[in-house]
């Protein structure tokens, strides 16, 4: 997921992608869409920054922004 959606071309107007989040914060266990917005590496493993929406508390749907690892994330 790292290599098809980092920093391409400084001609790019955008550099965020949707991706999928397994694991999200609500725990239901069903992916969530999200936008990934930037990449970081972490002891040589790569993670995502992700903003995605989650229900946190019954009938409350709240914005997540956290780091996940590349793992957790999918383009489909």
């Amino acid at each position: 997921m790292s290599a098809r959606v980092r920093m391409g071309s400084a001609d790019e107007a955008c550099p965020a992608r949707h991706c999928w989040v397994s694991g999200a914060a609500d725990e239901r266990g069903v992916k969530r869409p999200g936008l990934l917005v930037e990449w970081r590496s972490v002891a040589g493993a790569w993670e995502g920054r992700v903003v995605y929406v989650a229900q946190l508390r019954a009938g409350t749907w709240s914005v997540v922004e956290e780091w996940l690892p590349e793992s957790l994330l999918t383009p489909r």
